[in-house]
């Protein structure tokens, strides 16, 4: 059974102009017990607002959703979020500024009419869990961003929830704060083995942390699959120039069978992955950085902008055959390149769009 369960959900809302937007557009999605998925896409995809039917801070106009088998939306039947057994982490963390650290942690215990021993052994163990055993009696205010995520963290713990929203919780975070806070999520799921609906805008995020992604597109799931799936083998061009940098290029497929498939690029003939049933013909070809490498048999490309990135030089570089086209790659940490500087490019992998 699916902790989490999304039959063809919609959400439309109104404009100002009185015209009807659909904000979430028939998706459907199974989250396994224990797994972290994540929804990730640019602002306005609708991602944020299908956290917020799962929580049920806003009502389905059609599908359903399900929380451990129990339907808790459609649009005949509404459970409140109270009764959801959700855990909720803003990006903003809602603590309370007049409480504790403790009393933030355990106020819905305390609010559920919990015993104060109850209380007391949950609050402990879920401050323990995030790494702020000792934290209990500070207020909110003596901490740094990290340590409120974290109390925020601890606070769904203490609930014990059927599952965990996050709400692009690292945010407002700075940027080496955010590093040591996805350490901390990964960290509080394996040890919780909480399943989990994370929320975010930023690819490396999502494929730091999940175990599968959720990649929404105007209010549409586009493509739900692991991390390396979606680097590999993405399922649409925006998808693959989205995820990873990809580099989206016109090629011809020549042959696609059991032996692989070839395409031509820039009148040179390279091996690259092709879907099975993908038919020879005009194509789009996903490359990433890696795959694009220095070779004597290949084709002309001209260094338009290099950046050393520490170990390795970020190359943006032009086909001399397609001087507008943008070719991103990575060169090793030799001799620094230079601009307008003479290259011949090789393929050592690819990815024809299905």
């Amino acid at each position: 059974m699916s902790a989490l369960a999304l039959r063809s959900v919609s959400k439309t809302f109104a404009t100002a102009r009185g015209a009807a937007v659909a904000a979430v557009d028939a998706v459907s999605l199974d989250v396994a017990d224990g797994e972290l998925v994540a929804l990730l896409g640019p602002s306005g995809c609708g991602k944020s607002t299908l956290l917020r039917l799962v929580a049920g801070f806003e009502t389905v106009d059609s599908g359903t959703i399900a929380l451990g088998g129990r339907q808790v939306s459609s649009a005949y039947a509404h459970v409140p979020p109270e009764e959801r057994k959700v855990g909720i982490v803003f990006q903003s963390y809602a603590l309370w500024p007049h409480m504790d650290v403790a009393r933030n942690v355990g106020y819905a215990l305390e609010v559920a009419g919990a015993p104060e021993a109850t209380r007391r052994a949950r609050i402990d163990g879920a401050l323990a869990t995030v790494g702020l055993a000792g934290y209990g009696e500070r207020g909110t205010a003596e901490l740094s961003g990290g340590q409120r995520q974290r109390v925020a963290l601890a606070r769904c713990l203490a609930m014990d929830p059927a599952v965990v929203l996050l709400d692009e919780p690292l945010a407002n975070l700075d940027v080496h704060l955010r590093a040591s806070m996805l350490e901390a999520f990964a960290e509080f799921h394996a040890a919780t083995k909480a399943t989990m609906l994370y929320v975010t805008h930023d690819q490396a995020e999502a494929m730091a942390l999940a175990d599968r992604i959720a990649v929404m597109e105007a209010g549409r799931v586009a493509q739900f699959a692991t991390p390396r799936t979606l680097y590999r083998e993405p399922a649409s061009a925006a998808i693959g120039a989205f995820v990873g940098r990809g580099t989206i290029l016109d090629a011809e497929l020549l042959e696609n069978g059991p032996a692989g498939a070839t395409v031509e690029l820039f009148g040179k003939r390279f091996a690259v992955r092709a879907p099975a049933a993908r038919r020879p013909g005009p194509a789009k070809l996903c490359l990433r950085p890696e795959d694009l490498v220095p070779a004597a048999d290949g084709f002309a490309a001209r260094i338009h902008r290099a950046a050393y990135t520490g170990g390795f030089w970020d190359i943006d570089a032009r086909a001399e055959a397609a001087p507008a086209l943008v070719l991103r790659l990575t060169l090793p940490d030799t001799a620094a390149p230079e601009q307008g500087g003479r290259l011949t490019l090789a393929l050592a992998d690819g990815w024809v769009i299905p």
